[in-house]
């Protein structure tokens, strides 16, 4: 997906993020379903692609993913976390990481996190670079989705899921709004804000070339 740490939309209508004086303006959509029936799922690829939710929480594994996703599309907010501290949002009841293998490699990953009043975020979504434009996305997502609708069931005392929501920006790539459209969400908030303008952050420093 992109920074999920809140919302996406189409990228006909993703505004172009303008830079002004150390900042950037980087527009942020919110997205949501409101009922299972909102979902429509995407083809499944040919191949060796299987999605495997990650049972054993580790902080070292979620930040591998979190820097492979989204080292190339400014992903910053949670580089700067201890490890006590990504234990502990890991830890959160009902939040899951589902992951993405083509032929034995991550290739991408899903994390829900369970909120308040049956609502489920997808916190973060997206693809490791060399894993994109293979249509792997679109069936990632929906497998994602399905398994927020259906988070209850694994989490005795939660109750139904009534609504599945993300964000996305400006900053992500270029198909991911229309991804999330072509999924059955639907717009319900847009804004803009000024973000430090720092540089791509990559798995490492200086991996995409520098």
């Amino acid at each position: 997906m992109s920074n999920p740490a809140q919302p996406p939309v189409p990228a006909a209508e993703a505004t172009e993020t303008q830079e002004t004086a150390g900042t950037v303006e980087v527009t942020i959509w919110s997205l949501e379903q409101t009922s299972p029936g909102d979902l429509r799922p995407a083809a499944v690829p040919e191949g060796d692609l299987r999605i495997v939710r990650s049972e054993v929480v580790l902080p070292e594994f979620s930040r591998f993913l979190y820097s492979a996703v989204g080292g190339d599309i400014h992903w910053t907010d949670r580089l700067a976390l201890t490890y006590a501290q990504w234990q502990e949002l890991l830890d959160r009841p009902g939040s899951e990481t589902w992951v993405a293998y083509v032929d034995g490699t991550p290739a991408g990953y899903v994390q829900l996190d369970a909120q308040d009043g049956g609502v489920v975020e997808i916190l973060y979504f997206g693809l490791i670079p060399a894993f994109r434009g293979r249509r792997i996305g679109g069936h990632l997502l929906s497998y994602g989705v399905e398994r927020a609708w259906d988070l209850a069931e694994r989490w005795p005392g939660r109750p139904p899921t009534e609504r599945v929501w993300l964000h996305t920006c400006s900053k992500d790539g270029p198909y991911a709004m229309d991804n999330y459209l072509r999924r059955g969400f639907r717009l319900f908030d847009t804004r803009t804000e000024a973000e430090p303008d720092v540089a791509t952050p990559g798995p490492w420093p200086g991996a995409y070339g520098a």
